[in-house]
């Protein structure tokens, strides 16, 4: 079982690597691999009072794999962006992997992506506002994107209050 002392930090060569796609032959791991995730989100909301979602890469688990845990959870196997507002809007992103630094970013306001699910089923689900945030950021952990790399200039940067 994986913990916070697991989770990747700011800077591992990993972070910045692109996930290969979760394979159906894998779908036994796939529920290890929730259960650590959620050990470790749960353990992030105990230390610092955040964290919604999070993506296996933070554990290095180098698979398109997304948990997300709100108000119930919820697991995205090889989620795609499929379509993305125009609209922008900008906020301070924070991130499990340098939990206190944020960084301001600007991100679509609203996303449509498209996943597995944990029986393999294909959902589509369009999201706006903060989950379309939250998600942007996740997909973003799967192809080696860090919100650091994604700050409007180099003044977009603050510590956690």
């Amino acid at each position: 079982m994986k913990n916070l002392n697991d989770l990747l930090q700011l800077g591992d060569p990993l972070l910045y690597q692109i996930s290969e796609p979760v394979l159906r032959s894998e779908s036994d791991q796939v529920q290890e691999w929730v259960s650590d995730l959620h050990n470790v989100m749960e353990e992030i909301r105990a230390k610092y009072n955040f964290g919604r979602a999070i993506a296996a890469p933070q554990l290095g688990i180098m698979k398109r794999l997304i948990y997300m845990n709100i108000d119930k959870p919820r697991v995205f196997i090889n989620p795609q962006i499929t379509s993305k507002s125009d609209e922008m809007f900008e906020l301070w992103d924070d991130c499990m992997c340098f939990p206190n630094l944020l960084v301001k970013v600007k991100r679509h306001q609203q996303i449509t992506i498209k996943y597995l699910n944990e029986d393999w089923e294909t959902v589509e689900w369009t999201v706006q506002d903060d989950l379309s945030e939250l998600l942007q950021h996740e997909y973003d952990h799967l192809n080696g994107i860090l919100c650091t790399m994604r700050a409007i200039d180099n003044k977009s940067f603050k510590w956690r209050a």
